[in-house]
């Protein structure tokens, strides 16, 4: 991913010493002072994220500051709890892309205290179909990028649980009728596992589990909005631009992948977003240059 060949120049070790997160890790979260350190403080999420995450429009010099200083694994993560604000949580995403960046290990944290991953995973996924007034495109493009590591780390027993139900046969429930029956006459299987599903469905986890069912077949349609407000002529924000970059990348390793493409594909194709996407004017215009060659590498994915 683009993401992950950006070069940047480190800060220095002096530099370090002398930025104000040290100073807060110092009071905080650094484990070397932990006999001194404050109570946690949700407000210094807060203060961090408003001033050197989205603030510094998410300067990745900032962002390695934060991770040199264990921020995620000593503050953010052991202070998450649901009903955390979205800073804390836009927070840990933007914590956990940087690791990705970096290529050093990602879930360690999460591992070693589980209990809310699942909760902030459905934040996660909420914070994705939000109006861009609460969380605007580049924090969103955020939130792509980890969803798609989240896809791409299926190894991992936390990861796969949470994505695993995204991609299911029940997620066909997005298809219209019609092509839904086309589609069980031609693999007669599937019906009978659909009906086993239906059966094994409990009343009271329907709501949510049908929100899980149609997220992806409704990100698509977001996807699909925002590439509509693209038009052949005059500006072209770069936000947009960027998170439709994203998107495609995030539906070309979904197809790549035989776990997510077996049933992901259909519902993909009943979007006709392949369609869609050749027939857009990002692709024509000259910033719409790496969408257009991801769209190429998309069209001649697997299917």
């Amino acid at each position: 991913m683009v993401e992950g060949v950006t070069k940047v120049v480190a800060p220095t070790v002096e530099q370090i010493n002398a930025d104000r997160i040290t100073e807060l890790a110092e009071k905080y979260w650094a484990p070397h002072s932990s006999q001194n350190q404050l109570q946690f403080d949700p407000d210094i999420i807060e203060d961090i994220y408003m001033q050197d995450i989205r603030g510094s429009n998410f300067s990745i010099r900032r962002i390695m500051v934060l991770e040199f200083s264990q921020y995620l694994e000593n503050y953010l993560w052991p202070n998450y709890k649901p009903g955390a604000s979205y800073a804390h949580m836009l927070s840990i995403v933007n914590m956990v892309n940087e690791k990705f960046r970096e290529r050093v290990q990602v879930w360690q944290a999460f591992r070693k205290d589980p209990t809310y991953f699942s909760d902030f995973f459905q934040q996660v996924l909420k914070g994705l179909l939000e109006d861009e007034l609460l969380i605007n495109l580049r924090e969103q493009t955020s939130l792509l990028v980890f969803l798609n590591h989240c896809f791409n780390s299926m190894e991992e027993g936390l990861c796969r649980d949470q994505v695993k139900r995204l991609v299911s046969l029940s997620m066909w429930i997005s298809l219209q009728p019609a092509r839904r029956e086309h589609e069980f006459k031609k693999n007669p299987k599937w019906r009978k596992y659909w009906k086993a599903i239906q059966k094994k469905d409990k009343p009271e986890d329907l709501e949510k589990l049908n929100w899980e069912r149609t997220f992806l077949h409704r990100l698509m349609l977001k996807f699909m909005s925002i590439l509509d407000t693209i038009n052949d002529e005059g500006i072209c924000p770069l936000d947009k631009i960027h998170y439709c970059e994203r998107f495609l990348e995030l539906v070309t390793d979904l197809e790549a992948l035989l776990p997510t493409r077996r049933f992901f594909n259909t519902v993909l194709d009943d979007c006709h977003l392949v369609v869609r996407c050749q027939l857009s004017a990002l692709v024509k215009r000259p910033e719409g240059h790496l969408f257009s060659q991801i769209s190429v590498l998309f069209v001649g994915s697997p299917w």
